[in-house]
């Protein structure tokens, strides 16, 4: 078992310490794909607000009604092409984010592993005789921390499913 409190505490924030890392990074990525998002939003509604004000403007200055149909036609099919566009680099967003959500869930949790390898052998390394059951009850714990990260990282995969899920629905509406 641990010769000191020292060795269980530290061998405890080791593990917080890596728990933590793993929020921090999920937590930037996405924050970063929210502002990439945005930032498409936004060049998305300025463009469709030019295209739109210059479609009015052309479709007022037509001799005529056929002139003013032809003009409205003629924006209808840039439009469509901008939503395409639209949805292909939000769905670079979103594969960007899978990618990086699963690379930094996949990289913690092995390096929890490792940490969790470790302390378990120093455990099984300096059991006094009687302790036993005191080492039960700290693997107990370490197993269940170890759970932890996996319900993370399984929880980290859902969510990205979910968008995917629906960028997919959303495309098929676009494509309609």
């Amino acid at each position: 078992m641990f010769t000191s409190p020292e060795q269980f505490a530290n061998a405890t924030r080791t593990l917080f310490d890596l728990q933590m890392q793993t929020f921090d990074a999920l937590a930037n990525k996405t924050v970063k794909s929210v502002e990439q998002v945005v930032a498409l939003n936004m060049a998305a509604a300025r463009n469709s607000m030019e295209g739109t004000l210059t479609a009015g403007k052309e479709m007022t200055q037509a001799r005529d009604a056929r002139a003013a149909l032809e003009a409205l036609s003629a924006k209808m099919q840039p439009g469509m092409a901008n939503a395409g566009e639209y949805r292909a680099q939000f769905k670079a967003i979103i594969d960007e984010m899978h990618e990086e959500f699963r690379h930094a869930a996949d990289a913690h949790v092995a390096e929890a592993k490792s940490t969790l390898s470790a302390l378990i052998y120093d455990l099984t390394q300096n059991v006094k005789p009687g302790q036993e059951n005191a080492v039960e009850i700290i693997k107990a714990a370490i197993d269940n921390v170890f759970k932890g990260y996996e319900q993370v990282t399984q929880a980290t995969r859902q969510a990205v499913q979910t968008v995917e899920e629906q960028m997919a629905k959303a495309s098929s509406m676009v494509d309609r």
